[in-house]
């Protein structure tokens, strides 16, 4: 797994910033808790200790996650670039010509994928399908229900 990651600026200030929580504030608290139940006996049967111990283990393996995905991240920064296509990390608005309604979503990697937020990854079929095209195509897009026929309206980078 080395190949690069995808990032949005936000995205990549975000892993960075629950990464700071983790190692300053959850993993002390874990040792913490762990420490307290430890004093109170038998571990064997110290169902506290059994769950801070569960709990360390879970903010040890995001923490080796996020340092993961930090190593291999690719900052995608559109601040200044003009936008006349669609690209990583763009907002595109769409008229989906079937239904005959205007949608807009940003192309973001696949952890910051979120279609509730309007955001959706670069490797979906549709986020596949947009990127390279420019304002005014006429997109297709075959997904689980169907093809869907998309007009690019409007993109912007921010």
């Amino acid at each position: 797994m080395s190949h690069s990651i995808p990032l949005t600026k936000e995205s990549h200030e975000a892993l960075q910033e629950e990464l700071k929580r983790l190692i300053r504030e959850e993993r002390p608290k874990v040792i913490q808790d762990i420490a307290e139940a430890r004093a109170h006996g038998d571990l064997s049967e110290n169902a506290e200790y059994d769950a801070a111990k569960n709990r360390q283990g879970f903010i040890e393996g995001r923490i080796q996650e996020i340092n993961g995905k930090l190593a291999r991240a690719h900052v995608v920064d559109l601040t200044g670039m003009n936008p006349d296509k669609v690209v990583f990390g763009s907002y595109v608005t769409l008229y989906d010509t079937a239904s005959e309604e205007e949608v807009t979503y940003r192309i973001v990697g696949e952890d910051e994928a979120d279609i509730k937020l309007g955001k959706i990854s670069c490797t979906s079929p549709v986020g596949k399908a947009l990127i390279g095209h420019k304002l005014d195509d006429t997109v297709k897009v075959t997904v689980p229900a169907g093809t869907k026929e998309y007009e690019i309206i409007d993109i912007k980078y921010e």
